[in-house]
């Protein structure tokens, strides 16, 4: 008995043009973020380009969740080398990519979600001196997963010169809880003990006041430090074990402490990152808008209507609540 082939879609006999019908605009493989966002928003996010700086707990997860997302280019850097230390948080970190460069297997790995996206992979270490040539291309959004407090900074103050939208990820290690994560401006960060020195050597070293609104969107974590537990091989203190770990530019051993972390909080930083990120390529609002004040009920005396109290003035300097962890690389 024979098998008939099964009947085309379009019958060619069919008095229809099929050449009329629209082509499909999205790939399926983003099928539900089309669905989610529309196409003309994918479409925007296929067009667009953002640095990751930090491959890291936070780095590598927002690279991905970029990816997935739709982003058009991704550009990675760090200079770091995964280590077997990595591996309870970091998403590169397995049995055969120990010892490789961190930039080098995520890229291969987005490449992999994304095929049609542009991946660039650049191992270096990002400093004042590296920063022109790290920002070309100019990139949409820049992502700082960077934990060298040097580096970070400069980065930040980088971008803010050159009027580059930037997230910043605070510190993200020493902590258990997710669902603790904020984003905010970083004048607004509070209770990580990184992020206020971040604000504080920021105005010490570059006069930036961070008291204020600065442009600069941080993610950071409402929940204490844990303080880290000394393990049975501490005999003489901390030991690094990563290749590649003493390399004269934010070697391990050099660490005062190494703090304690887990995947659950570095992800949702990193996630988060990317999330606050593609909002910004979408012209989407990314910060909360402060509660405005109700106005009294009745009218206010005429002793009272002429002047406006500093306490109650719109104009009056807000104080910055009070806020040195690793960021969760």
């Amino acid at each position: 008995m024979s098998v008939s082939a099964p009947a085309p879609a379009i019958s060619e006999s069919s008095t229809h043009d099929a050449s009329t019908e629209p082509r499909p605009r999205t790939h399926r493989r983003f099928d539900r973020t089309a669905r989610l966002l529309g196409e003309p928003a994918l479409q925007r996010l296929a067009s667009s380009t953002v640095t990751v700086f930090g491959i890291g707990g936070v780095g590598a997860f927002a690279a991905e969740a970029l990816v997935r997302s739709g982003v058009g280019r991704v550009i990675l850097v760090d200079f770091d080398r995964i280590c077997v230390t990595n591996t309870n948080r970091q998403v590169h970190a397995m049995k055969g990519t120990l010892g490789k460069r961190k930039v080098d297997v995520m890229a291969e790995r987005l490449r992999a979600i994304n095929p049609d996206a542009v991946i660039e992979a650049r191992a270096e270490f990002y400093s004042a001196a590296s920063a022109a040539r790290l920002l070309v291309p100019e990139p949409d959004v820049v992502i700082d997963a960077i934990d060298n407090v040097t580096a970070k900074m400069n980065l930040i103050m980088t971008c803010l010169r050159e009027r580059l939208r930037i997230i910043s990820a605070m510190g993200a290690a020493a902590r258990m809880d997710p669902t603790r994560v904020r984003v905010v401006d970083l004048c607004e960060t509070s209770i990580d003990p990184f992020a206020r020195d971040i604000r504080r050597s920021l105005r010490q070293k570059y006069g930036l006041d961070a008291t204020r609104p600065t442009g600069v969107v941080a993610v950071f974590s409402e929940e204490l430090p844990i303080a880290p537990s000394a393990l049975a091989y501490d005999h003489d203190g901390f030991e690094c074990v990563c290749p590649g770990g003493q390399n004269g530019l934010n070697d391990c051993d050099h660490r005062n402490r190494v703090e304690g972390s887990a995947v659950f909080v570095p992800a949702t930083f990193g996630i988060t990152a990317a999330a606050t990120a593609v909002k910004m390529l979408l012209g989407q609002p990314v910060l909360k808008a402060k509660k405005r004040r109700r106005a009294p009920r009745t009218a206010p005396s005429a002793a009272t209507s002429s002047t406006t109290s500093p306490a109650t003035s719109p104009f009056a300097a807000a104080s910055s609540p009070a806020g040195r962890e690793q960021t969760g690389g």
